[in-house]
């Protein structure tokens, strides 16, 4: 299989779909994550209507695992660049100013999510030594949510520079 010139090695395509089936599946994740979240809400909707007392800490199972939904849907939405975007001024600049803009709010977002790495550092093992009321789970695996929905979003932010940087000082051949 040789390679076309526009579509770079099949090395190099190898790893765009590695990076796809990544981010492609954290979506799948994000599905399951609300899933379980509906389940919990709704079977302790149903044990109040029946008169019955609550399970005990079935009440967090949402609460926690709406921190990893935010920063995996936020990975997953950033990768499809459908992450929220207000471009009403960046849109009257020209292909460049645009990719100079781009460049500098996903530098400032890299970061920014950076120094959110690095206060995890000593946020989430702190964390660890807590446990949670209800489930008496640590709350260490909640906090962890923030670093490594971090790191997942910094990929797709770098892959964004390197194409606006690629329109900034195209190659001339």
């Amino acid at each position: 299989m040789s390679a076309s010139p526009d579509r770079g090695p099949p090395d190099a395509d190898r790893e765009v779909r590695a990076w796809r089936w990544l981010y492609e599946g954290l979506g799948y994740v994000g599905g399951v994550i609300l899933a379980a979240m509906t389940m919990a809400v709704f079977f302790q909707v149903v044990m109040r209507f029946l008169g019955r007392s609550p399970v005990d800490g079935i009440d967090e199972i949402p609460r926690y695992l709406f921190v990893w939904l935010v920063m995996i849907g936020a990975a997953s939405a950033m990768y499809r660049g459908e992450h929220t975007l207000l471009d009403y001024f960046v849109n009257k600049l020209r292909l460049r100013g645009r990719a100079v803009v781009s460049a500098f709010v996903n530098l400032v977002g890299i970061l920014f999510l950076a120094y959110l790495i690095k206060l995890s550092w000593v946020l989430v093992p702190n964390a660890q030594l807590q446990t949670s009321a209800g489930l008496e789970l640590p709350l260490g695996y909640v906090f962890a949510a923030i670093p490594v929905g971090a790191a997942l979003l910094i990929a797709p932010m770098l892959r964004n520079v390197i194409k606006a940087v690629k329109v900034i000082w195209p190659k001339h051949s």
